[in-house]
């Protein structure tokens, strides 16, 4: 398949009045999501009394990983299930098979698309708070805690802001909304931690 055929199916995929809502709605929710497993990370090992760098940045990397394949495999198959049941849906409707149609191609490519998109956040999530770790290293943990803390409060108010301005909403107070909710949870988290 060459690079024009793949962009004239991605185009068509995206052109379907469901696929976009849907893209936004899951990449919301799985930055959301992922960001805040990183927020219980920082409190866990980098805000701990004797944080290793290896640590944070092991746990980082492998929660991450293991949740985009988990979040990416879950929409895999609840979208193959959806898809399955609007394509049979429609033959029954227009009372003829569309195995092998452009219809069905595009139905495959759009699970796989949503899939790769609900993959990615977790690592887009956790590579840029993962960042401080790798350039500050093992001279202050502490330092790299504080900027990947302010760095995944800023996905949260990023992330807001877009989704405030596609829903028709104000972005800032959105995004201002889903930073606080950050703070709040670092703090409820940090405060757990320091109890037990």
């Amino acid at each position: 398949m060459n690079n024009e055929s793949f962009r004239s199916k991605i185009r068509a995929v995206l052109d379907e009045p469901e696929t976009g809502p849907t893209l936004r709605r899951f990449f919301v929710n799985t930055m959301f999501d992922s960001t805040f497993v990183i927020l219980g990370i920082l409190i866990a090992s980098a805000f701990s009394s004797e944080p290793s760098l290896r640590t944070v940045i092991v746990t980082i990397i492998t929660s991450s990983v293991a949740l985009g394949i988990s979040t990416g495999i879950s929409v895999f198959e609840a979208e193959t299930m959806e898809q399955s049941i609007k394509m049979r849906e429609m033959e029954r409707a227009m009372l003829t098979s569309l195995e092998d149609t452009h219809l069905h191609r595009i139905s495959k490519l759009t699970i796989l698309l949503l899939a790769v998109v609900n993959f990615t956040a977790p690592v887009i999530s956790g590579a840029i708070t993962l960042t401080p770790f790798l350039m500050v290293g093992d001279n202050d943990i502490q330092l790299a805690a504080f900027i990947s803390l302010g760095l995944a409060i800023t996905i949260l108010f990023v992330v807001g802001a877009a989704m405030g301005r596609s829903g028709g909403r104000n972005p800032l107070a959105q995004g201002a909304r889903m930073a606080v909710a950050g703070v709040a949870a670092f703090m409820l988290c940090y405060w757990i931690e320091s109890m037990l």
